[in-house]
């Protein structure tokens, strides 16, 4: 079974993530993904990249249910360094404009894929969750990089400790989003940005991609490895125990 659509069309790739009923990545669909990006660099007639949920939800992170599946002896680091560090790496480092059409609600891991694309155009009904904390977590997938260099530190901090979604409006002044649109003109606006890209300059917009990575985001392998680390300490606490069983169990977590 196959979690994400691929389709080219007049050399923007646009990729929609398709895991009903809400985005959520397994080990299937964050491969699926990595292929894609790994042959979107390679392909001279892909552009631009557009990466979009299906439905009514961008992502909502890691499949809590997967990572319960694997039991105490799980490696969260491990799992890390296997998944969403490499793909963070690929967003940043291929040589061609990604644009994130947020199509709704974004969190946890979801929410560092959004931030390491280049441009994030969103829908009104967009809601931005940091999310980790819920489960007892602390960010990674570049989160803790990529989020206070958008937004600043005492703000992300701020949701990464509330675990209270952003609106879209809030996410535009801050700099979170680059442009805000009606649902349904999401689609359309984001064809018509992609699609100037393309007719653009691509190969000096993967030089300016360089810049700003080396300019900005140097030690962005250096911060996921240290995630990687973190989160197999948090992983493995009672705090992360509870919270998973709250948030099956839909009642609020008891820490105390």
């Amino acid at each position: 079974m196959t979690y994400l659509r691929s389709d080219l069309q007049q050399h923007v790739l646009w990729l929609t993530i398709d895991r009903p009923k809400a985005n959520a990545f397994n080990l299937d669909l964050i491969h699926e993904l990595q292929a894609a990006f790994k042959q979107a660099a390679r392909d001279s007639q892909t552009r631009v990249v557009v990466l979009t949920g299906a439905g009514r939800v961008f992502g909502a992170g890691q499949d809590i249910d997967e990572i319960k599946a694997g039991g105490a002896q799980i490696s969260f680091r491990e799992h890390l360094l296997q998944t969403y560090n490499p793909l963070i790496l690929q967003i940043r480092q291929i040589e061609k404009p990604v644009i994130a059409a947020v199509n709704g609600p974004c969190a946890g891991a979801s929410l560092g894929i959004a931030l390491a694309c280049d441009l994030r155009i969103a829908a009104d009904s967009a809601r931005f969750v940091v999310g980790f904390s819920g489960i007892g977590l602390a960010p990674d997938s570049g989160v803790s990089l990529l989020l206070p260099a958008l937004i600043g530190l005492g703000r992300a901090l701020e949701f990464t400790f509330s675990n209270q979604p952003i609106p879209a409006g809030t996410a535009q002044q801050w700099g979170l989003v680059n442009q805000v649109v009606p649902d349904a003109e999401l689609t359309g606006v984001v064809s018509n940005r992609a699609l100037e890209l393309a007719s653009g300059p691509v190969g000096v917009f993967g030089l300016a991609k360089r810049a700003y990575n080396q300019a900005v985001l140097p030690n962005l392998q250096e911060t996921l490895d240290y995630e990687s680390y973190l989160q197999e300490i948090a992983g493995h606490r009672p705090e992360h125990q509870e919270g998973v069983t709250a948030f099956l169990e839909k009642r609020p977590a008891r820490y105390l």
